[in-house]
Parts: C-alpha cells; structure tokens; sequence
C-alpha cells in the first residue's frame, strides 16, 4: 500500500494487508497523534488496509487561534 505522511511530505510502500494500529505501531506513530484517511474515510485503530490501498496519515495538531491563550472570553475573573 503507498502511506502519504503529513505534514511530513513522505510518502512509503508498505506490503501486505494489516490493521491500521499495526502500520502506525510499524512507522513509530502513536495512534493518539495521528488521522488515518483512506479515500474520504477516517480509520480507527482496529480497521484493516489492504494492499492495494492508497492511505493518507495526518499528524494530530491541538490548540488554538493566534491569542487564544490570552483570551479572557468566557473565562472567569476573580473578584
């Protein structure tokens, strides 16, 4: 299967059929921190990719806006 990684802008082949917490466990990427995409489907860990199948691996990104860590909006003041 060809594995495009972003943002890493790699792509690998990976033979053989396999769940999709083994390919990242495989390429050293913990499941937590990452999107599996096969066509427009989003994979769980437990899912099988095929051979033949084109995936796309997005790194997992938190966080917020410019300035949402200074925001006061909705957060309490004290008194």
């Amino acid at each position: 299967m060809r594995v495009h990684l972003h943002p890493q802008r790699r792509t690998v082949e990976v033979d053989g059929r396999r769940s999709v917490g083994r390919l990242l466990a495989e390429l050293g990427i913990l499941p937590s921190t990452a999107m599996v995409i096969r066509r427009d489907e989003l994979l769980t860990d437990g899912e099988m990719v095929e051979a033949d199948d084109e995936i796309e691996i997005r790194a997992v990104i938190s966080g917020g806006g410019p300035g949402a860590a200074s925001s006061t909006r909705g957060s309490a003041r004290p008194s």
